[in-house]
């Protein structure tokens, strides 16, 4: 015997009576499903997010501020938009912010001994990434402790108050506390926790993607004595950094492209600043 009642089905087999789930029910079960897979998606997104936020946001200060700012000069900042800038990086490097001072005079050096054994962080002088990013700490280390090789003339950022807090195992380990707690409030699945040490060590991370496959993957627009290379056509991933070989050939140029299909984010974004006079080019 089969009942059937508008949504609610019941059926009779062989003395045993099954009931089936009332209509509005299954709606309510459909529902709580596409629910519960919208809000998984929607925490994968923001997973994706705050990592692509935080890589460009990190990058950003370290091309913009530290690199052609602190290191080469190529253009002055008003002093309240210095320490703007400064204390961004602060906060967007966490736990793997970079002094500016020692970060200048180290890529200084990278530039005056480029691909020699003097290089900091030359590819050709070591077997693995780890071992090449091991020396280059340890130079860093040395010339935030002490300073040397300053040159004449050139403005090297410092914030004493950050600097020294930076050098901290307090600054560390609040960051690493940090980190961990934000994660928790939106990661979906636990294998995303394997990428919180990509956000502890973002700063060091870009720059040795820059330094390896910088000097040793890509092709060349110019004939130089060391081993520069631009990486990839349109640099998007690093934001202009991958142009080594036309960096290095005009290492004062703000735009680090030079062909036709080479694109580098960061150079519109400086223009901008200069159109809101914002900042001037130290060469103009």
């Amino acid at each position: 015997m089969v009942l059937i009642n508008n949504f609610n089905s019941t059926e009779e087999v062989q003395g045993s009576t099954i009931v089936r789930c009332a209509g509005n029910e299954v709606f309510l079960l459909l529902f709580s499903y596409n629910k519960n897979l919208w809000k998984l998606c929607m925490m994968n997104w923001i997973f994706v997010l705050v990592l692509a936020l935080h890589w460009y946001l990190s990058l950003f200060c370290q091309t913009f501020y530290l690199h052609r700012y602190a290191a080469h000069g190529m253009f002055r900042l008003p002093y309240w938009l210095d320490r703007a800038f400064y204390l961004l990086t602060f906060l967007a490097q966490g736990p793997s912010f970079l002094n500016p001072r020692a970060y200048a005079l180290l890529h200084q050096d990278h530039h005056k001994f480029s691909d020699t054994e003097k290089d900091p962080h030359s590819p050709h002088y070591y077997t693995t990434v780890s071992k090449m990013m091991r020396k280059t700490f340890e130079d860093y280390q040395a010339l935030v402790r002490s300073p040397e090789g300053l040159r004449a003339g050139h403005y090297y950022p410092t914030w004493p108050i950050l600097d020294r807090f930076a050098t901290t195992w307090s600054h560390t380990v609040l960051w690493l506390v940090m980190y961990a707690l934000i994660m928790s409030t939106y990661v979906s699945a636990s294998w995303q926790y394997l990428f919180l040490p990509v956000h502890i060590l973002m700063g060091p991370i870009q720059g040795a993607l820059v330094n390896w496959f910088g000097h040793t993957l890509g092709y060349r627009n110019f004939e130089l004595p060391d081993q520069s290379r631009n990486t990839l056509p349109v640099d998007l991933l690093l934001m202009g950094e991958l142009y080594q070989n036309n960096h290095h050939q005009r290492p004062m140029d703000v735009n680090f492209a030079r062909r036709w299909f080479e694109v580098d984010p960061t150079y519109p974004i400086i223009l901008l600043l200069k159109q809101l006079r914002l900042l001037r080019f130290s060469q103009s």
